[in-house]
């Protein structure tokens, strides 16, 4: 059977599923006029304003991008954009009072371990968990492999 999931390359396992995740979690989050894109946003947030340049760094995305979102959210009325008091070409976004609501609401970890572990158990999630964290750290942008790593670690390692 060609469509057989256990026939599928890896890479495609694990695209097939982010996209069903992304779908269903995008879905929970419509309640709020929210997607996966802007509620990190307003997660960043929490911990008080910053520059859009700054928000795109902490999100990995273009300014371009970034504008667009915040657009978007100053139009729900969850954040807004003042000017920042040490430099006037600069504006700081800050939430308001509806989007701390919002991000309290919309970022329940239940919601979040619900849609990320339908049909498994409790061991193949602990299992999934690890293995996701693993994979996180070998993208890590610090992370190096051994053919980068410094010619004393190498030697220390010995």
């Amino acid at each position: 059977m060609p469509d057989d999931p256990s026939s599928w390359a890896t890479g495609r396992l694990i695209s097939h599923v982010a996209r069903g995740l992304e779908r269903r979690w995008n879905n929970h989050l419509d309640g709020w006029g929210l997607n996966h894109a802007s509620l990190p946003v307003l997660l960043h947030l929490l911990r008080g304003g910053h520059s859009q340049r700054e928000i795109a760094t902490l999100s990995n995305v273009t300014e371009q991008t970034m504008s667009r979102t915040v657009a978007r959210l100053e139009r729900l009325g969850y954040v807004a954009r003042t000017p920042d008091p040490t430099d006037a070409r600069r504006q700081v976004v800050h939430l308001t009072d509806a989007g701390r609501t919002v991000a309290a609401e919309a970022a329940r970890p239940e919601q979040g371990e619900a849609i990320a572990s339908a049909g498994l158990s409790p061991e193949q999630l602990a299992s999934l968990r690890e293995i996701l964290v693993d994979m996180v750290r070998a993208q890590a942008p610090d992370t190096q492999s051994p053919e980068t790593q410094a010619p004393d670690a190498e030697a220390d390692a010995r």
